[in-house]
């Protein structure tokens, strides 16, 4: 079958298009012909290399997709054969006490589809059958393809960690990337006053069209001083922070006393200064957040289902342009999630 792999750690030359052994699925697991698969940046880290994480190589990449269950293995029961579903891309022991008290992305081995196993950048994937959950019906493939990372992850930092209220204010980073838009996606509905910054103010002006009430280009505006001023001196309530080093001080100067900061990724880089005073004297409450629990999915896409919300697409590529894909993904020029299509 077709694939996209690595067969070293390193920069995009060092990702190809192979054709290699078509897996099949084990007790438990679900062979899935892989119809759609999104882009994430969890892809440039693996490509990279993680530290404590080894392949087995040729490493096929992607973590996100959607597509048609093609084969099931002994002993997997409520799906069948010709099913459209997507995948949740969270892995985990389902044996420790945090799988047990239904906190998965807590357990001690979790890891996620094309970081520790094959990944979706593929004509056929093997996920268990655990991961495997119905296509939203007003969704296409490209569409659910985009949906699983990205969106419980911002589902999880908001909802669950943040216990983002009604009538709130959110501070988004870096509007434009999958997590970022997720967040706006999901905090609107929720009745959040979302703040959004760029660079670019063609995507600031994407993200009003989205529902953005804010926006603050921070190449032409001190942050800290616009949400200053918008807040009418208070801060926000929440700060949506996936960007790291370079807005880490920031999101200090944003926050409201008693406010909260949520982190999911770090872009721009893991080593940030803390000003310890500002964070106990302020009250202000941090969080680190990984993915999600199947609960999180589920309630993820019961929500997105009922508001028949759909994911942001940048651009759809077939599977011969993924490196086009990728140099966009790693060029920030994105605004949505780029999609490769593995099948017509």
């Amino acid at each position: 079958m077709k694939a996209i792999v690595i067969t070293e750690n390193g920069e995009l030359d060092k990702v190809k298009r192979a054709d290699i052994a078509k897996p099949r699925p084990g007790n438990g697991e679900v062979l899935i012909e892989v119809k759609s698969a999104a882009l994430n940046h969890l892809d440039i880290w693996v490509r990279k290399g993680r530290r404590g994480v080894t392949l087995s190589m040729p490493h096929v990449l992607g973590s996100d997709a959607a597509g048609v269950v093609s084969e099931i293995g002994a002993g997997v029961e409520g799906i069948a054969v010709g099913d459209e579903v997507l995948v949740n891309p969270g892995l985990s022991c389902g044996k420790c006490e945090y799988c047990r008290s239904g906190e998965q992305s807590e357990c001690e081995s979790f890891g996620i589809l094309g970081m520790i196993r094959p990944g979706t950048f593929a004509e056929y994937v093997v996920v268990p059958a655990g991961n495997v959950y119905r296509k939203p019906a007003h969704l296409n493939f490209d569409e659910s393809a985009a949906l699983p990372l990205s969106y419980v992850t911002a589902w999880r930092m908001l909802m669950r960690r943040a216990e983002l209220k009604p009538g709130q204010t959110l501070l988004i980073h870096g509007i434009g990337g999958g997590a970022a838009l997720a967040a706006l996606q999901l905090a609107k509905p929720a009745g959040a006053v979302v703040i959004v910054t760029s660079s670019s103010d063609e995507k600031l002006k994407r993200a009003e069209q989205l529902g953005a009430d804010h926006r603050i280009n921070y190449k032409i505006s001190d942050v800290a001083s616009a949400v200053k001023d918008i807040t009418g001196g208070r801060g926000v309530d929440v700060v949506f922070e996936t960007v790291g080093a370079a807005t880490w001080p920031v999101d200090f100067a944003c926050v409201r006393r008693g406010g909260k900061i949520v982190i999911c990724g770090v872009t721009s880089g893991p080593k940030a200064d803390t000003n310890l005073q500002a964070l106990y004297w302020n009250q202000v409450t941090i969080m680190g957040s990984t993915m999600g629990s199947n609960e999180d999915f589920r309630g993820m896409l019961s929500a997105i289902s009922a508001i028949k919300m759909k994911p942001m697409i940048d651009s759809v590529f077939s599977l011969d342009r993924f490196y086009e894909a990728m140099t966009k993904m790693e060029q920030g020029a994105q605004f949505g999630k780029i999609v490769l299509k593995m099948q017509t």
